[in-house]
């Protein structure tokens, strides 16, 4: 008996291993279709780093569907969650709703436009806080819109902005946008856009300002707005460069942006590294180094542009 007893396994007090969990938290409707495709790569990444959804790797997500004053408590409910990980997806209103809700937590923001002026991290090469992660601007994407407005349309001069002055990523990209538009010979006429129902209003100053161009700075509101947007530019007449392909899909003339895809990717790498042990405040933050060019052709043609050969060959996405 005392043979058959020694020749037992060991019994083992390991406890299975732990499942990390993601908290994505999302500015906009997780339903938009370009959502949608920006999680299927943050997924597919992780997927390809080794993670199964379910089994090695949970995912709780939070969208605040377009409206900016519910992403405080929607990352109030990710941090009481205990998720070891939060992911935020639309610039800089869920990633400072994240840093609001933790300091401790590590936060993987995405496409905020200029994170240290926003006050998210102390500098792109060392953060130095719980918060990295890829941006979506450079300072050279607003003076590449502008170049583009001026290639479309040669004679423009008068451009009107629309912009949201709550957004610290807009303040970012309106005065790039200034410095790029003073050497180009243009003038700026920066318009208010803090709710969706200032859409309409917007529209009308524009009319007042007889702006010949449309530059739509990229916030939550001109998102989630990006269709009405898009038509109210086509019933004034107006060229309009905007900066997502969302903006094209939706009827408007043409984005330039950074690589739809880069984005989510480096984020779902953002969080394999700190799975891995790695501290945010040691990631440098990473800034775009593609970017895509969408043109819309029939809105082209509704306006009477015939968009130049050199423009043309440098599209990455061509909306019949």
């Amino acid at each position: 008996m005392a043979a058959s007893l020694l020749a037992l396994p060991p019994v083992s007090d390991a406890q299975p291993a732990k499942v990390p969990r993601v908290g994505f938290l999302l500015a906009n409707s997780a339903s938009n279709p370009q959502v949608q495709r920006a999680l299927d790569v943050f997924r597919q990444t992780l997927r390809e780093l080794g993670y199964v959804e379910g089994q090695s790797i949970a995912i709780e997500y939070r969208s605040a569907e377009g409206k900016p004053e519910r992403l405080p408590e929607l990352a109030a409910e990710l941090v009481r969650s205990k998720v070891d990980v939060i992911v935020t997806g639309g610039g800089g209103p869920p990633a400072q709703a994240a840093q609001r809700a933790t300091r401790v937590i590590p936060i993987v923001m995405s496409g905020v436009a200029d994170p240290v002026a926003a006050g998210l991290v102390t500098s792109l090469a060392r953060p130095g806080a719980n918060i990295t992660g890829p941006t979506g601007i450079s300072d050279q994407l607003m003076g590449k819109q502008l170049e583009l407005l001026r290639e479309m349309v040669p004679k423009v001069t008068r451009v009107s902005v629309l912009w949201n002055p709550t957004n610290p990523g807009n303040i970012h990209q309106l005065r790039e946008a200034e410095k790029a538009a003073g050497a180009l010979g243009m003038r700026l006429h920066p318009v208010e856009v803090r709710r969706p129902g200032d859409v309409d209003t917007a529209f009308v100053a524009i009319k007042g300002q007889r702006a010949e161009a449309l530059l739509v700075l990229l916030d939550v509101i001109s998102y989630e707005q990006r269709e009405k947007i898009a038509d109210l530019a086509a019933q004034s007449r107006l060229p309009a460069v905007y900066g997502h392909s969302a903006f094209a899909e939706a009827g408007g003339l043409m984005s330039y942006a950074a690589n739809s895809s880069d984005g989510p990717r480096g984020s779902a790498i953002y969080v394999d590294k700190i799975l891995k042990g790695a501290k945010p405040a040691d990631l440098p933050v990473e800034q775009p180094t593609r970017f895509e060019l969408a043109l819309n052709l029939r809105t082209a043609k509704a306006l009477g542009i015939t968009i130049p050969p050199s423009v043309l060959l440098r599209a990455d996405q061509r909306m019949e």
